[in-house]
């Protein structure tokens, strides 16, 4: 069962007003990205906070700009206005620096529309230039500004107070203990124009994401909670496009890209999403070796499978492909689909809760070590400087990944061939596709072992 839902906040505002920098603030973490540059805000981000004793589901949005619906600009405001609607609480940021713009008297005519419980927020506000701007405020209609420095943290606390005495009154949570229900954290990562936003709102069931035709549209990672076919919570993780490091320039992009990393290393199960269409390449394989490195349990998803003209020979390449280059995490499940028909999108989840249950697979010593005593009669362990080593016993140190350490004399001195093949010998015999396997090898101290 899940916790019940939390009473929303909505970040809103022109663009550059200082949202993201705020809403950094009040969850007292850095989570969106901050830039000088406007517009880096794109897709509604949220975190769950605590302000003054009231735990809230914060979210950032892109700034509030008039354009066409089918431009980016009007995509990002069609994003922003779909987590205006979900609010219980609206803060409508100005930049007090550079006052009441028309560009700000236009939304806040707007917000006024929306039926919304709305708190004025004067961002920037250090210094005395502030406090004119901040009088203005006034003239929108919107009932006091609050003036902060979201960047210095003056008057957060004061905003915090406010934010928590206008917000529904809070409702007695049952008495239950949510941890053994936590989120599987989930990551979709891949290149740029791979479908991943895509795939995240089909998985929603709304346009969550900004997508569309142009690359780099998701420039920070963005987390949002749902629920599977079985009513259990998972953290979906949208991630920003990962080019190659020597093509990635502007600081922006690499600020967006060092976020996806940061992303993937704390989540529990990764989707690699391909563009089927274009089949694999170099950059999809140093993402997958990427994750394997972190040892996170890995999925492919064989996107835009519908563009696809021969099915068979596109499938046999990439599997081919994969197994050659990735040693590692041999029987990677993959999946086919279609985020933008959602063909095939509905047996992707199913894939991920295998692939976590195999990374969180742990297997009892016996078992274990019959299987050890097989391998070494199978295949013995080989000569090193002419003596033969002399592995003698295996235990599972940890799971998420599975992680095995074998004891022996001179176990270090194991040779990397007949380490891939133990490795491999586990994956086969206890069912472990896909997921990374660690196998540390420890020589013995004891003195009253023969090491002959």
């Amino acid at each position: 069962m899940l916790p019940p839902s939390l009473p929303i906040v909505v970040i809103a505002g022109r663009p550059n007003v200082g949202k993201s920098t705020l809403f950094n603030r009040l969850a007292g973490r850095r989570i969106a990205l901050v830039a000088d540059t406007p517009g880096v805000t794109r897709d509604s981000k949220d975190a769950e906070a605590q302000l003054r004793g009231r735990m809230v589901r914060l979210i950032d949005t892109a700034g509030l700009e008039e354009s066409a619906p089918e431009t980016l600009a009007g995509r990002m405001r069609a994003g922003s206005q779909s987590a205006v609607s979900q609010a219980d609480l609206v803060l409508f940021v100005l930049d007090a620096r550079a006052g009441v713009t028309p560009q700000d008297e236009h939304f806040a005519q707007w917000l006024r529309r929306q039926g919304k419980p709305v708190l004025l927020v004067a961002n920037k506000a250090e210094g005395r230039m502030a406090t004119s701007s901040i009088l203005d405020a006034y003239a929108l209609g919107l009932g006091d500004p609050v003036g902060v420095s979201a960047e210095h943290g003056e008057g957060v606390a004061d905003l915090m107070s406010e934010i928590a005495d206008r917000l529904p009154p809070a409702v007695p949570e049952p008495v239950e203990d949510f941890d053994d229900n936590r989120p599987l954290k989930l990551a979709i990562v891949g290149r740029p124009n791979a479908g991943k936003s895509t795939l995240i709102n089909r998985l929603l069931g709304e346009e969550r994401m900004i997508t569309g035709p142009e690359p780099g549209l998701t420039r920070d990672a963005v987390a949002t909670i749902l629920s599977d076919d079985q009513g259990r919570a998972i953290e979906l993780v949208d991630t920003a496009g990962m080019r190659r490091r020597a093509r990635v320039e502007e600081p922006l992009e690499k600020m967006s890209v060092s976020s996806a990393i940061q992303a993937l290393k704390m989540a529990e199960v990764v989707v690699l999403t391909l563009d089927a269409a274009e089949g694999i390449h170099d950059q999809d394989l140093q993402i997958a070796r990427l994750v394997e490195r972190e040892g996170r349990a890995c999925i492919v998803a064989l996107n835009k499978w519908d563009a696809v003209a021969d099915r068979n020979a596109t499938r046999k390449a990439i599997m081919e492909r994969l197994e050659d280059s990735l040693a590692q995490m041999k029987g990677i499940p993959v999946v086919t689909l279609s985020a933008l028909t959602g063909a095939g999108v509905d047996r992707l989840l199913p894939a991920v809760r295998l692939a976590h249950e195999v990374w969180n697979k742990r297997i009892p010593t016996g078992e274990l070590n019959r299987w050890f005593e097989y391998a070494l009669e199978a295949h013995q362990a080989p000569l090193v400087s002419g003596r033969r080593l002399k592995l003698r016993y295996v235990t599972q140190a940890k799971a998420r990944p599975p992680t095995f350490v074998v004891f022996g004399t001179r176990a270090e001195q194991t040779p990397e061939d007949y380490t891939r093949y133990l490795v491999n010998s586990l994956r086969e015999t206890f069912k472990l596709p896909g997921t990374p396997i660690r196998l540390q090898l420890r020589g013995t101290k004891n003195p009253f072992v023969d090491d002959e």
